[in-house]
């Protein structure tokens, strides 16, 4: 039986695709929109099949380029919810298949509709055809951290305040569509100003949790500096030079809540 999906978005195709007792779904050559709501989906609902991603390398470096996306995909990966390979060729259409249905996506502007077919013979050809492909496609190198580790590494290493500062600047651009002036360094650089952090501590863990070198995390913070977003003073030590402390540098920062420290940090740097 074939039938059609119109005005469809990426969750009512999930349904229709998963709507059996079936284990897995395999989605080919989804678009960079489509990837990042099935990680979405992926992680606010329960009782999903696993998903089996063959996605092109420029769509998953678009997607995976903002921390939050690619941190979360890092989650569902390690948990075995998710796998994302390479799409080898250039296919006709996109589409969902699992082993009790096929779905083909059919875009135009800035609409999409679904093709649906349940017939046995068919899926079962679609579905053993794709899951072969993705067993013989190479592994996207996913090299960002998992969130989880992320959040349970900082609240250890820095302090649970900063955690929490973190998660919500970080859901705080997210709402406002992204910003290209707030990734995870500068985020985990002016949270820590924000609750008087050394430099050397947050970069540390930075380095350690694989979210960026030491190095990174200092030139990120003269920008920073130069930019009047956050201060530093130094704390001797026993041996050795003194350590930096963050602060902050701007007035409109003092007492801002995490959603205004991200408002006033992509106004400067933009």
């Amino acid at each position: 039986m074939v039938s059609n999906l119109l005005e469809a978005d990426v969750e009512t195709v999930l349904d229709a695709a998963v709507s059996g007792d079936d284990e897995e779904v395999i989605v080919v050559d989804p678009s960079a929109e489509t990837v990042a709501s099935l990680v979405d989906a992926a992680t606010d609902r329960d009782g999903l099949p696993s998903m089996s991603m063959l996605a092109d390398d420029r769509v998953l470096t678009a997607v995976m380029s903002d921390f939050l996306a690619a941190s979360t995909a890092a989650d569902l990966v390690a948990d075995g919810a998710l796998g994302i390979r390479l799409l080898p060729d250039d296919v006709d259409n996109a589409l969902f298949a699992s082993p009790s249905r096929v779905l083909v996506l059919v875009s135009a502007d800035d609409r999409v509709a679904a093709l649906s077919t349940d017939d046995e013979e068919f899926v079962t050809e679609v579905f053993e055809t794709n899951r072969a492909a993705f067993e013989d496609a190479d592994e996207y190198d996913l090299r960002t951290p998992a969130i989880s580790r992320v959040r349970e590494t900082m609240a250890a290493e820095i302090d649970e305040a900063t955690r929490d500062d973190f998660d919500a600047l970080l859901a705080a651009v997210d709402a406002a569509g992204g910003s290209a002036e707030i990734d995870e360094v500068t985020a985990s650089l002016l949270v820590a100003a924000k609750n008087d952090v050394l430099l050397y501590d947050i970069s540390k863990w930075g380095e350690d949790v694989g979210i960026a070198s030491k190095a990174t995390f200092s030139r990120t913070k003269t920008r920073l500096e130069d930019a009047g977003l956050i201060d530093t003073e130094k704390v001797p030590i026993d041996v050795g030079r003194p350590r930096l402390r963050l602060k902050l540098g701007d007035d409109r920062l003092h007492g801002a809540d995490a959603a205004e420290l991200a408002d006033v940090a992509v106004d400067t740097l933009s």
